[in-house]
């Protein structure tokens, strides 16, 4: 539980900053359309923080559990992919890189996946 109230605050965190960055550092630094895959990258961090923030909350809950662990894990490496390689190709504007977001977004839907099985689970 602890591990993923941090990993949770912490990509919250990290989330506010990059915004920031991205609405004051980079503005008028790359093009707009870059800019916006940066917020892309910035909200689904966002996003996947608040649900390691209820993977923490359903495992003080509930207990630990495979699905619980597992989506948590999801999350972060679904935060690593996506939002990570948004990040990237905002500054180095690489495109190639955007073939890893899609695997990032798998990862996503997976952890939300496994949070739907341990709704179902749940007694």
């Amino acid at each position: 539980m602890k591990l993923f109230l941090f990993l949770g605050a912490l990509n919250g965190f990290l989330a506010v900053a990059l915004g920031a960055f991205g609405a004051h550092g980079l503005e008028g630094k790359i093009p707009d359309k870059y800019l916006e895959t940066w917020q892309t990258g910035v909200t689904y961090q966002m996003f996947h923080a608040a649900g390691l923030l209820a993977v923490a909350l359903l495992i003080g809950k509930s207990g630990i559990t495979s699905a619980l662990t597992w989506s948590g894990w999801l999350f972060l490496i679904g935060i690593l992919l996506f939002s990570g390689s948004l990040y990237i190709l905002s500054v180095t504007q690489i495109k190639v890189l955007g073939a890893i977001t899609p695997l990032g977004g798998v990862a996503f839907l997976a952890g939300w996946v496994l949070l739907m099985i341990h709704a179902i689970k749940l007694p």
